[in-house]
């Protein structure tokens, strides 16, 4: 029996998933401009060593929403537009970069297939479609499951984390030209990103820098 789908899209609109109304694209007007609030200012204040950081966004409010709408309930879409505008806010940035190449920040095999995809792979492809560099997606493989971040103190993450990437065969396969630009939806203490660019590293693979869609608490612990 053929799908019906197709003729029902013909007729219903898709629904925001934040607040469930019909929209014209992923967000209705109203929680996309809410969205947008969110958006980080100054960017200089992160964009410092030794791990510098270009975050889109503030987790809180409607960002966070929009992130969890992603993770949690699936809503894929959403990597679209928070990755098409992290793109756009990098090329507004104008930063003096040598070749750079984009690699997210990988999910466990195990916690991957529970949820069907890696929101960071979803959100690095948005970016690069706007930024215009080139992806990695398998540049780095988590290969320890580790506990939920959340709970744990500083010190703690950094233990929890401790070899838990490797990496993989996007970077093993040819030659690297240039650094590393690593992606994650959200910064938090930094743990995880010390831990993927500290394997790299250990590898000769140059980090250059951080861009997230969202940065967590105050900018002085970015």
């Amino acid at each position: 029996m053929p799908s019906l789908k197709p003729l029902l899209n013909l007729f219903l609109k898709p629904t925001c998933p934040l607040c469930e109304r019909s929209a014209e694209g992923v967000f209705c007007r109203d929680c996309w401009r809410r969205v947008q609030r969110c958006q980080v200012e100054s960017l200089s204040r992160f964009w410092q060593e030794p791990l510098p950081l270009l975050p889109w966004g503030l987790y809180g409010g409607a960002l966070k929403q929009a992130i969890a709408a992603l993770k949690y309930d699936k809503q894929r879409a959403v990597a679209r537009p928070l990755g098409h505008g992290l793109g756009q806010a990098w090329r507004m940035a104008a930063i003096a970069c040598p070749p750079l190449t984009v690699v997210p920040i990988p999910l466990h095999v195990d916690k991957q297939k529970q949820r069907g995809f890696n929101q960071a792979a979803l959100l690095a492809e948005a970016f690069c479609q706007v930024s215009r560099l080139p992806l990695c997606p398998e540049g780095l493989v988590r290969v320890r499951a580790t506990e939920a971040q959340f709970s744990l103190s500083s010190g703690a993450r950094l233990e929890n984390l401790a070899d838990a990437f490797r990496v993989g065969e996007g970077l093993r396969r040819r030659p690297l030209r240039g650094s590393v630009l690593l992606l994650d939806d959200i910064f938090t203490t930094g743990a995880t990103i010390q831990a993927a660019a500290q394997c790299l590293q250990q590898q000769q693979i140059a980090v250059f820098g951080v861009v997230a869609i969202a940065v967590a608490g105050r900018a002085d612990a970015a």
